[in-house]
């Protein structure tokens, strides 16, 4: 199975930052990205990064890169999980909305399994923080035709990892503990998919 890892936004897109400028939403993307891989890799696992570059790729040639591994190996070979940090406004100013969600495309797919073995793994790992739920336990994952998942051939799930206009939120994402949470919450919970 190969396990793809979209770190999502690029250095020159605007907005996707805290109030104050100092959380970078596209760099935090591509360090936990980074780190999840390195854990599935540790553990076997295929994994790559989607977009190497710094500069923030297009989503149609997102999912162009992601279709082109679908189609060299199978869409059923292939899942892919979207990392991004949620925002509440975009008037630069601190906000109260805060917590952790993923999201899939409307009804019921095998992205939904991926989804939910994420949502399992955020309860395990994110103890003491907001999970945000859309219509509780039985079906955790928020359902959005985002381009990177409507418009991806395999089971894709974007993840939003708490609110960059959230203080709190903030500190524990640049913390250690917060940081290795939310890389482990990945890993588990892509690991769990594949052993079903």
């Amino acid at each position: 199975m190969k396990i793809l890892l979209d770190n999502g936004h690029g250095i020159e897109t605007p907005g996707k930052r805290g109030p104050d400028g100092l959380f970078l939403e596209y760099q935090y993307n591509r360090v936990i990205a980074s780190r999840v891989i390195a854990e599935l890799l540790d553990y076997g696992y295929d994994a790559s990064l989607l977009v190497p570059e710094i500069s923030d790729v297009p989503l149609a040639e997102r999912c162009r890169r992601v279709n082109a591994v679908c189609d060299e190996l199978g869409a059923s070979n292939v899942i892919l999980v979207s990392i991004h940090v949620n925002a509440s406004g975009s008037d630069g100013k601190w906000h109260s909305a805060s917590g952790w969600s993923a999201y899939t495309t409307p009804g019921i797919t095998r992205a939904d399994l991926l989804a939910y073995d994420l949502y399992e793994a955020a309860k395990k790992y994110l103890v003491g923080q907001k999970i945000r739920l859309f219509n509780g336990p039985k079906e955790p994952d928020f359902e959005s035709n985002l381009y990177i998942l409507k418009h991806t051939k395999c089971a894709a799930v974007l993840t939003e990892n708490m609110f960059q206009d959230c203080l709190s939120d903030v500190s524990f994402l640049q913390s250690h503990s917060g940081m290795e949470a939310i890389t482990m919450l990945h890993v588990e919970g892509i690991m769990e998919f594949l052993a079903r």
